[in-house]
């Protein structure tokens, strides 16, 4: 599994690697692995402005749903456009092109309270 050092992890298994007062989100490899092949990505927040830990959205595989937590709080800025589509980016490239939304972080200070890739590996015993 791949776990890039230069992003954010949250206990919900979400990424976050922000750029300037901007960040993308997505979910884990972990995570997708676990979820198996994604056939739906429903996020209907942009525009919206939600706090950290809120659910921003959904992903859809075929036997369930689960819902995506915001890593911090912020305005969702965009969707990513690619998995209307192709929602299987998710799990083939979900650090590069399977990015699920890009937020106007509202206190990039709570960054810090993520964990970093070492905290991640740890939490699911890899």
């Amino acid at each position: 599994m791949n776990f890039p050092t230069n992003l954010k992890y949250t206990d919900e298994h979400e990424w976050i690697r922000p750029e300037g007062e901007y960040a993308y989100v997505g979910i884990t490899d972990y995570a997708q692995d676990q979820l198996g092949d994604i056939v739906f990505v429903d996020v209907n927040t942009e525009g919206e402005t939600l706090e950290k830990g809120e659910v921003f959205g959904s992903i859809e595989v075929v036997k369930t749903v689960s819902d995506l937590f915001l890593p911090v709080g912020g305005e969702v800025m965009e969707i990513n456009p690619e998995l209307e589509e192709k929602p299987e980016l998710v799990n083939s490239d979900p650090y590069g092109e399977g990015w699920l939304i890009k937020i106007k972080m509202t206190d990039p200070d709570e960054l810090e309270s993520l964990l970093d890739a070492d905290a991640y590996k740890k939490i699911i015993n890899e």
